[in-house]
């Protein structure tokens, strides 16, 4: 089995780049992310083995590559039994099966009712312990036919990654209060990530095409916080990190889950040229409402659902969900093409074949 991929006349950095600045391509530009069941499940039908990342980005026509430094300095936290721990985080986790497989899921709250003490000396990773050689080799060793970029949706994710420490009703709380121990920590972890960002650009100058961060700022129905608190709270450190990019004329994408599109008006003031995920099922999250109210003005990664037609659909249902998506998308120029999150593992692999060739057939310009 395969993906019939459509002729290409650009290189993919070519695309990418063009489509950040809502310029014509020969296709839309494509990315993915799976969890690990549907990934194996996928790798095993085009005939790949599932650490073969780059057979795999290949035969879809996924159009960038992360670029990174790996962490070498010492170990920042202890692991207990039947755990595992995020070093750089400090997030503990346990496994939880269920009937598609299984995941890891946040657990412990290692700051939840925490004292202002815990908040000061909780490890945050230094900066320089990380080889930002190794991250400018992988750089080197893509070549210039693909679009690199750094960072991740968890950076600064300021919410999500403070609430798998504090559980989120403490971090959402601190926010809203503004403490200062935890204000304080929140402020500190984002330096790190931002000076570390700031190296990572620095050594892989001239190869890095944009800046990819992340911050969850929507339920399903309405915003997660006030606009007045994100622009109190949250803003100036998102800011920081977009004049980062910009300091090194790169282009930022946001992703950013559920009803997020309250905040958008704010992305495109401080010069956030993309947004990501985009769960058309949220509310002011739809294709049409996106393409009406900012198409032109921000870039869309996204709008295929994982909780949709490509779980519980056929493969005909997801072709034209896709299909449907592109219609809509495809005018207002600056569409990746994309899930909405990770595709989960009670996805059929048939349907997410049908998604990729969806792209290639319905996504030539």
């Amino acid at each position: 089995m395969n993906i019939r991929k459509c002729p290409e006349t650009m290189t993919a950095k070519e695309r990418v780049l063009r489509t950040f600045n809502f310029e014509k391509t020969d296709r839309v530009t494509i990315g993915y992310e799976a969890n690990g069941g549907i990934h194996a499940r996928l790798c095993a039908a085009l005939g790949l083995r599932p650490d073969d990342w780059e057979g795999l980005w290949q035969a879809l026509g996924v159009d960038y590559r992360p670029i990174g430094a790996p962490y070498v300095g010492p170990q920042l936290h202890e692991v207990p039994k039947d755990r595992i721990v995020d070093q750089l985080e400090g997030a503990i986790m346990r496994w939880v099966e269920h009937e598609t497989g299984g995941y890891w899921d946040y657990c412990d709250f290692p700051l939840k009712d925490a004292e202002d003490e815990l908040f000061d000396a909780f490890p945050v990773p230094d900066p320089d312990n990380f080889d930002y050689d190794v991250a400018l080799e992988q750089a080197k060793a893509v070549g210039s036919g693909y679009a690199l970029y750094v960072g991740n949706p968890g950076v600064p994710d300021i919410i999500n990654s403070n609430g798998r420490l504090m559980g989120m009703e403490d971090v959402l709380c601190h926010l809203y209060t503004g403490e200062d121990a935890p204000m304080r920590f929140i402020r500190r972890r984002a330096d790190f990530q931002l000076r570390m960002m700031e190296r990572l650009l620095d050594k892989c100058r001239g190869y890095i095409d944009f800046m990819w961060l992340g911050e969850d700022l929507g339920t399903q129905i309405a915003p997660m916080l006030g606009l007045d608190l994100y622009r109190e709270r949250i803003k100036p450190i998102h800011k920081q990190f977009v004049d980062l990019a910009s300091s090194y004329g790169l282009p930022v994408l946001v992703h950013s889950c559920g009803s997020s599109s309250w905040f958008y008006e704010d992305f495109i003031e401080m010069g956030i040229r993309g947004v990501d995920t985009l769960q058309p099922e949220a509310v002011n999250m739809s294709p049409s409402y996106l393409a009406s109210h900012f198409g032109g003005r921000l870039c869309f990664r996204g709008c295929i659902s994982t909780a949709g037609p490509l779980a519980f659909g056929t493969a005909d249902d997801v072709t034209k969900v896709c299909r449907d998506t592109l219609d809509v998308m495809m005018p207002v120029r600056g569409y990746h093409f994309a899930p909405t999150h990770a595709i989960q593992d009670n996805t059929p692999t048939e349907n997410v074949i049908a998604m990729y060739q969806a792209a290639h057939d319905f996504g030539r310009y």
